[in-house]
């Protein structure tokens, strides 16, 4: 069995959700640790436990970072991390998906994402790494993020499908 640790230099873990029904705002949590559990490099079955600091999100705008901070939105004082457990990663061709638990804002529900294996190799260090690009979308309604006005012309100022965007490099332990 190897461990794998996610390095949070090399590693992003990004979000994009509708503004105004029209543009993207894209937004990311520099703040995050996890590993990968491997019996192998097929990584088939592999094992995923991730977390990240909620007060560490930042879309690059100090007025709309404390918005999503403060309990309209994470409510980061009273759930202070999101986190991720899989249940199930399974090989489908040059993919896998990955099956797990998340939890934000207190509430845990099932999703399912799509992560690709870039490759393994050798870092500058001489330990092995890895890499997995992460995709997925989930509605922030079903973990409690409701927060949304109203515009006049129809539709939401914030949408309610959140596309997951993540790189993750990992170096084994």
């Amino acid at each position: 069995m190897s461990t794998w640790n996610i390095d949070s230099a090399h590693s992003m873990v990004g979000f994009k959700v509708k503004h105004l029904m029209v543009s993207t705002v894209r937004g990311s949590f520099t703040g995050f640790s996890g590993k990968i559990e491997s019996a192998d490099d097929s990584f088939e079955n592999a094992k995923v436990e991730f977390s990240a600091d909620a007060k560490s999100i930042s879309t690059h705008n100090d007025m709309r970072d404390g918005h999503l901070r403060s309990p309209e939105f994470f409510d980061v004082e009273q759930f202070p991390t999101l986190g991720f457990v899989s249940t199930g990663f399974v090989k489908n061709g040059d993919a896998y998906t990955v099956s797990g638990d998340l939890t934000m804002h207190g509430v845990t529900k099932p999703v399912t994402l799509t992560a690709e294996l870039g490759g393994i190799g050798t870092g500058m260090d001489g330990k092995r790494v890895v890499h997995f690009a992460v995709s997925g979308k989930i509605s922030r309604d079903d973990f409690g993020l409701t927060y949304s006005a109203m515009l006049e012309t129809g539709g939401m100022v914030v949408g309610n499908e959140i596309t997951l965007d993540i790189e993750v490099e990992a170096v084994e332990a």
